[in-house]
This record gives C-alpha cells, sequence and structure tokens, in this order.
C-alpha cells in the first residue's frame, strides 16, 4: 500500500484513569521521515461514575462479565465523544482514528493458566461504537501483536520518540510520567535497534492514590503537598529493594505492581514511621524521581556518548514541581538538561494521544508499529486491528 497523508485522531486514557486525551495529527511521508504536526489537542475528565467503574475493573480479583461488557461499551461512547468534540471545537476533518483504549490488565511476563504459560494483556473500549459515532475507521489494540511475538506489549511510544526526536549529534531522553513512567534513550545518531526504552517504576500512581486516600483531591497539584513534607527514608530504602527495579529492561508495570495492594502497603509502612499525611506524599514523590534517576543511571547513560543530554519531560508528572525538582537534583550531575516537551514542540499532555494517532498511521498502511529494542519482541510487527465505519 502506497504511504499517503492523513489526518488522525489519536486517543489515550493511562493508568492514573483520570480522563481521556484527544489529539488531532496531520502524518505525511517525508524522504526521510515522515512528518508529523500537532494540529490540536484537548483533554477530557471521566465522569466521576465512569472513572469509578474504570478503577474497579483495573486488575479486579472479581468482577461480573456484565460489567466488563458494560464497561467496554461505555467507554466507546466516551472515546467517540471527545473526538467529537475536538473535531467540532478546532473544525478539523480526519480521515483515522487511533484508540489506545484503557488498560484494566496487563501481564507481561508469562504465568500459568488453565494448563499453558502465556503473557496477556486487555485494552477496552468498544471500537465499533467510535467508528460509527465518527464515520471514519478505527485502529485499536495494539499490544497483543507485539506480545504475541514475544515482546511485553509495552512500551508503545518509542516509535514516536524515535521519529520526532532522534539527533545526529546529541543524545536525548523522554521521559514520560503518567500513572507509570517510562523513558526512551536515544544515543547521538542512533539507529532504531539501539534504541532503549521501558518502564522505571510508578510515575504519579501511587502519588495520586495517596492523595485521594489521606487528602481527598484528585492529585497533587503543583507538588504544593509533597513540598511541605519530608522523605521517610527508611521508607524509601525499603521501597527501593522492590526486586522489579533490579530487572533489566525490557520491563514493564502496571496496577499489578503498584497498584490498591501497594499503596496500602506503603501507607502502612510511612504509618510506622510516624509521618504525616505530607511524609507520604513526599516520599512517594521521592520514590518516583529515584527510581526514575536510577534506572537512567544504570540502563542508559554508560550508552550515551560524551556531552549534554536533552532530557526531556512528559505527561502529568511535568507539571508536579517538587517531582520535577528532584529529577533535576539527581539527573542534571550526570549531564542532563531537563527540558519540558512544550519546548520541542509537542505539548506534555499530548504526547501520549500522537504517539497512538502515529501507530495507527501505521497500521493503516500495514507498517510495523513496534520497536523491538524496547519491547523485547523477536521482530517488528503491524500493530493492531481496523474496525471500518
Amino acid at each position: 500500500m502506497t504511504a499517503k497523508a492523513m489526518t488522525v485522531a489519536g486517543i489515550m486514557s493511562g493508568t492514573s484513569a483520570d480522563g481521556i486525551d484527544v489529539a488531532l495529527v496531520r502524518i505525511e511521508p517525508g524522504k526521510s521521515r515522515l512528518k508529523i504536526t500537532l494540529l490540536a489537542h484537548e483533554g477530557f475528565a471521566f465522569p466521576s461514575r465512569l472513572r469509578l467503574a474504570v478503577l474497579a475493573a483495573m486488575n479486579a480479583s472479581a468482577i461480573s462479565t456484565a460489567e466488563l461488557a458494560r464497561l467496554n461499551w461505555r467507554l466507546g461512547i466516551a472515546f467517540g465523544e471527545a473526538v467529537q468534540a475536538t473535531i467540532k471545537k478546532h473544525k478539523v476533518k480526519i480521515d483515522l482514528v487511533g484508540c489506545h483504549g484503557q488498560t484494566i490488565y496487563h501481564q507481561a511476563v508469562p504465568e500459568m493458566y488453565a494448563g499453558r504459560k502465556f503473557a496477556c494483556t486487555w485494552q477496552t473500549g468498544e471500537a465499533a461504537l467510535i467508528a460509527e459515532a465518527l464515520g471514519v475507521p478505527v485502529a485499536s489494540n495494539f499490544r497483543p501483536a507485539d506480545i504475541a511475538a514475544g515482546g511485553q506489549g509495552a512500551p508503545l511510544v518509542p516509535l514516536l520518540d524515535y521519529v520526532l526526536f532522534a539527533d545526529a549529534k546529541r543524545g536525548r531522553v523522554l521521559q514520560n510520567i503518567g500513572g507509570i513512567a517510562n523513558f526512551t534513550a536515544i544515543p547521538a545518531g542512533a539507529s532504531a535497534e539501539r534504541v532503549v526504552a521501558f518502564d522505571t517504576g510508578p510515575g504519579n500512581m501511587v502519588i495520586d492514590a495517596l492523595v485521594q486516600e489521606l487528602f481527598g483531591s484528585a492529585y497533587d497539584r503543583n507538588g504544593v503537598i509533597a513540598a511541605r513534607g519530608k522523605v521517610l527514608m527508611h521508607v524509601l530504602d525499603v521501597e527501593l529493594r522492590n526486586p522489579y527495579y533490579k530487572m533489566r529492561p525490557p520491563r514493564t508495570a502496571g496496577r499489578e505492581q503498584f497498584g490498591r495492594a501497594y499503596v496500602a502497603d506503603f501507607l502502612a509502612k510511612c504509618h510506622a514511621e510516624g509521618g504525616a499525611p505530607a511524609d507520604a506524599i513526599a516520599t512517594a514523590t521521592a520514590l518516583t524521581a529515584e527510581t526514575i534517576a536510577r534506572s537512567y543511571a544504570r540502563f542508559v547513560k554508560p550508552r550515551m556518548k560524551a556531552g549534554p543530554v536533552d532530557y526531556i519531560v512528559s505527561g502529568g508528572g511535568a507539571h508536579n514541581h517538587t517531582l520535577m525538582a528532584m529529577l533535576a537534583a539527581r539527573l542534571e550531575p550526570m549531564g542532563c538538561v531537563i527540558a519540558a516537551s512544550e519546548h520541542f514542540g509537542l505539548p506534555a499532555e499530548a504526547k501520549e494521544a500522537t504517539a497512538f494517532a502515529l501507530l495507527a498511521w501505521e497500521t493503516w498502511h500495514r507498517l510495523p508499529g513496534n520497536v523491538p529494542a524496547a519491547t523485547g519482541a523477536k521482530r517488528a510487527v503491524v500493530l493492531g486491528q481496523v474496525t471500518y465505519a
């Protein structure tokens, strides 16, 4: 199929389950690489009842099939409405939609079930409803093809990172801090085969859950709660011994590792140390910063050439001033120059939605969308399934 220019709507709803991001993206083939232009982006909070349903389904030990079916269709309605509102506001005509879906379970490592050992993943949100609402095809369900090829189904953003940010002379790290924190490291002049990408551990997930439990707010706006707390060093030291952080990449993380049970245990340790509520938030924030910094130092820094490294941060965590200050304190001595993705023309909150617009374009043209060096897959594969309007 001859590659053609298309305007694609990318839809992303992440592990924080706080809402839907939509990016309208123009993608045009070029001589050496694609030209990707962000036309517009919008964010939509989940209605409170829908968010509670999503959180209840994530990694649930027991839930009815009726609930799962209804959630799948309710999310499809919400995704379609979010794109409709975005294209109406910005008066953009789209050709295709790329929908990541809402992850409710992700098991990247093979485990035994019913007599066979395998990995699996599940992103929900009925694509047929999106296609019907918008009148254009929808590419969705991107992760399974990579897992079937021996990968972990994540991270999938490295393709966008490489297309947009690879540089002949400067090493770059693209750090996303959503519910889970992950980065893509691109040494100067590197081919896609030399890209390193993996989940470093919790991003906002533990912080948000603790803020909701202790302060009744959705998240720590600008990091003000963490700023008035003190880091409980014993708790931090204990958490840093988690075997996850010793795993070599590729690796992925989610609510399976850092969800409800983890947060309850973390909070109990903070209480045992006599910490105030703000101290628990400060300690969770330090955990995110420290696990990111240690991941960079151990697995990425030795691969980077001499000279400064552009460390480009996106995701909701980029707006947490306390977290960003902690990151700068750890990363700048290692030669990293911290910057927000806005300085490179891509707003932090639009990046992942833009990535899935790109993956949809790749799927539509039957081109591989995974980066095997990042996911651990045996080969590059076409990702996703297409639902026609």
